[in-house]
Order: structure tokens, then sequence, then C-alpha cells
């Protein structure tokens, strides 16, 4: 029996379509909007900046999840990176290798300059590299739904990712799969703050507490994926760690100072529970993580 060739994906990120939509989703319809003079002139306002901070795109999450499909094959981002709010972004999304496509502003560039450029790239790389088997496209603009199609057609499985809210139902109909972003394993819920009760015991207790070890965000993350990947409650641990170093190629248990990888998922208890069956060893979120 021949062996099945490795999914291979391409990631595509409207990336200002989703700074925009997640600013929405957190600050409310038309935000972004009425706030863009602000944003645009990048002059420090603390407002602002506070609220850019409370509106923090998680590339991460969105990456991890396009990496559980299956290996990446290229990963591009597309705004204009000039832009105080995109500019922030540049050194984490730099370290997730993903390429940079410059889009000059909109009065230069046309109203939909970001649609257009990234769908003539995907259907080029479509024909480019025939090996690719899955598309992945971070946006909710309708405009997509033709390329999503012509995806399908030249048999790609589609997956397409947005903001809850702000993505149009043609879109994610046009893809085989549709996920919002709001649900990716790590992406916290934005919560809507009361005026009143800002500074609350809660609140402080929250602001007080540690940040969690990047070690068990990364397993979290990665076990939460291929759960739900699977629909199985228990994963096998050798598919777990082919999506750890899907996700971060410098994962390694033994860098992080364990003899194995079945020594390494025992040592994060409240993340993770091992269970053996002979050779077979299996991995589920532990309870305190559910």
């Amino acid at each position: 029996m021949p062996e099945l060739q490795p999914a291979r994906v391409a990631v595509y990120l409207d990336f200002d379509n989703i700074v925009m939509s997640w600013y929405d989703r957190v600050h409310g319809k038309n935000s972004y909007q009425r706030d863009r003079q602000k944003i645009a002139s990048g002059a420090g306002d603390p407002d602002v900046a506070e609220r850019l901070g409370a509106a923090t795109v998680d590339v991460g999450a969105i990456i991890d999840y396009a990496a559980s499909f299956g290996t990446l094959v290229l990963t591009r981002a597309y705004a204009d990176w000039s832009a105080p709010v995109n500019a922030v972004y540049r050194s984490q999304l730099v370290a997730r290798a993903v390429d940079l496509v410059q889009l000059f502003p909109a009065a230069a560039y046309a109203k939909n300059g970001a649609d257009i450029r990234l769908a003539v790239d995907a259907v080029e790389d479509m024909f480019r590299l025939d090996d690719l088997t899955h598309v992945v496209i971070v946006a909710g603009d309708s405009d997509y739904v033709p390329l999503a199609q012509r995806c399908k057609r030249l048999g790609r499985v589609v997956v397409g990712v947005g903001v809850a809210g702000s993505t149009a139902k043609s879109l994610a109909a046009a893809c085989d799969q549709f996920d919002s972003y709001d649900s990716l394993p790590g992406v916290q819920p934005p919560v809507v703050e009361k005026p009143a009760k800002t500074d609350t015991a809660e609140s402080r207790r929250r602001k007080a507490k540690p940040e969690a070890d990047p070690a068990d965000v990364l397993l979290e993350r990665a076990l939460r994926l291929e759960t739900e990947r699977t629909d199985e409650e228990w994963v096998h641990a050798s598919a777990l760690k082919s999506l750890l170093k899907r996700m971060d190629p410098s994962f390694s248990e033994k860098g992080l100072g364990h003899k194995s990888f079945t020594d390494y998922i025992a040592a994060h208890p409240k993340v993770a529970e091992l269970k053996e069956d002979g050779n077979i060893r299996l991995v589920r979120l532990a309870p305190d993580a559910r």
C-alpha cells in the first residue's frame, strides 16, 4: 500500500481585515472606524494605545491552528506594514517565518488591494505548487468567495478563519471548514469592561496572576487542536509530538531537560494526562485544563 503524502498547507492572512474586525469585536461595532484617525496617526494617545492593547491579535494562535492541518509550506500576511497598528506585529510575524507583503495606503492602492493581491498570489501558488493540499484563508470578506471556490475546484481543502460577527456567511459557506478566530485554542474571548468596577478584587487578582509557562501554553494548545481534529478524548503521543514540531520547529523535549517525550508530558500534570497501554501512549487534557 503506498504511503499517504503528508498534508502541505498554504496560509494567507488579510491582516488589516483581522486587526480591524477584532478591534470591533472587542470594543463594539464600527469602533475601528471611529478611532481610525487616531490609530493611523500613531501619536501615542494613551486611550487608543490601551484600546489597541486590549484588541491585540494572537498571531501564534492562528499559525498554530493552520499547522494542525499539516506542514506549513508558505505563510503570507498582507497589510500596510508602515502603519503603526500593523508594525507592532512585524517582529512576531517574522519570528514565525511569515512573509510580509507590503500593500500601500488605500488612497494609492485602491480599496480592495489586499483582496486582489492575496487572491492573485494564491491562485498562482495553486499552479506553481501542485503538492499543496490545504489553503487557509484568514479573512472575513465576501470578496474571497471566488478564491475559495477556485481553490476547491483545483482540488484543495479550503479552511477559513474569521472574527465572529464580522465574517460573511457566504465566505463560510464557500469553505470546506470555517472556524471563528474567537474559538481558536489560546485566544481569550473579548470581555466587555464595566467602567464603574475596573479595580475590583478580581481584576487585581488577574493582574497579579503570573504568566503561564510557554511550554505549558504550547502543549495545551496542541492538545486542544489534536483533540478537536480527531474528535477523541485521548490522542496518540506520537501525533501530538508531530503537531508540536509543526507548531514550533525548535521544540525539543531534550532541549527542555527531559529524557523522552513521555517524561515531558509527565512533567506537565496541570495540562496533560498520560495513559500507557503496552507500547501505546495516549495523552489527554488534564481535568484542570478542560
